[in-house]
C-alpha cells in the first residue's frame, strides 16, 4: 500500500500518516526498491485503533498501549485493554455518585438532617472509595474543598457523611478538568440553587464525555484485535 492508500483507508491525511510514523504510532514502512514507503493493511489497522484509543484516554496513553499491543503477549495485551474499559467504568461510577451525592446536598439544604456514625469514612477509606491517595484529600482540605471532622487525640480525619458527599462531587468535577480555584467557587455555591443546578449539568457533561471517550474505545476495538492476531500469527 502507498501512503495516499493508507490515508484514505485511515482517514488521516498522508503528512499525518508520515508524522504519526515519526512518533510510532506505527511500525516503520519498508522501502520499496524505488525508495517508496510500502505500507501492510496492519498499518491501517495500527492508525484506526489510535484513533479511537487517543479519543478514549488521549495521544500519550494512545501510543504506549499500541506498543504494548504489539510487544506483549496476547494475553498481557488483552488486559491493557481491558484495563481501560474498568476504568472508563469506574470514571462513570463515579460520576453517577457524585450525582447522587448532589441530590442529597440539594435535599438536605436547611434540612440539618441526622447523620450515623456508620456513614462516616476515615482518610483512608474515603481515599479508597475515590480512587484517590490520602494525600489528595489533605490538599483538598488546606484548600478548603473539603472539611473533615477531626476526633483523638492523634487528630486522625474522620469525613462525615456531608463532606464524603463533597468529597465525591470535588472528585468528578476535578475529573473533568476543573482547576483548583473553579472546583473551590463550585463548591461555595451549593447553598443556592443556581449552584446545584449549574453543578448538576456539569456532572451531565461529565458522564457525556465518558459515554464518547467509551464509544471511541469500542470503535478501536476491532482494530486492537487485528493487531494482536496479526502480530502473533506473522501476518501484515
Amino acid at each position: 500500500m502507498r501512503t495516499v492508500d493508507v490515508a484514505r483507508e485511515s482517514g488521516y491525511s498522508v503528512q499525518q500518516v508520515r508524522d504519526l510514523e515519526r512518533l510510532g504510532v506505527i511500525p516503520p514502512a519498508v522501502r520499496a526498491a524505488n525508495g517508496y514507503r510500502a505500507y501492510t493493511p496492519a498499518h491501517v489497522h495500527a492508525l484506526r485503533a489510535y484513533r479511537g484509543l487517543a479519543g478514549a484516554v488521549g495521544p500519550v496513553e494512545a501510543r504506549r498501549l499500541l506498543a504494548r499491543v504489539r510487544t506483549r503477549t496476547l494475553a498481557e495485551a488483552a488486559a491493557a485493554v481491558s484495563a481501560l474499559h474498568v476504568r472508563l467504568a469506574r470514571e462513570r461510577d463515579e460520576a453517577l455518585r457524585a450525582e447522587e451525592a448532589l441530590r442529597a446536598i440539594r435535599d438536605e439544604a436547611g434540612t440539618g438532617g441526622a447523620e450515623r456514625d456508620s456513614d462516616a469514612m476515615t482518610i483512608t477509606e474515603l481515599a479508597g472509595a475515590l480512587g484517590v491517595r490520602p494525600s489528595t484529600l489533605r490538599f483538598w482540605e488546606q484548600e478548603g474543598l473539603v472539611a473533615p471532622e477531626r476526633v483523638t487525640t492523634l487528630r486522625a480525619r474522620r469525613y462525615g457523611l456531608a463532606a464524603v458527599r463533597a468529597a465525591r462531587v470535588v472528585a468528578a468535577l476535578r475529573g473533568s478538568g476543573y482547576g483548583i480555584p473553579a472546583v473551590r467557587e463550585i463548591m461555595g455555591s451549593l447553598d443556592r440553587l443556581d449552584g446545584l443546578e449549574d453543578t448538576a449539568r456539569l456532572l451531565g457533561q461529565r458522564l457525556d464525555r465518558i459515554a464518547d471517550r467509551t464509544v471511541a474505545l469500542l470503535r478501536a476495538g476491532a482494530d486492537l484485535a487485528a493487531i494482536c492476531e496479526g502480530e502473533r500469527s506473522g501476518r501484515g
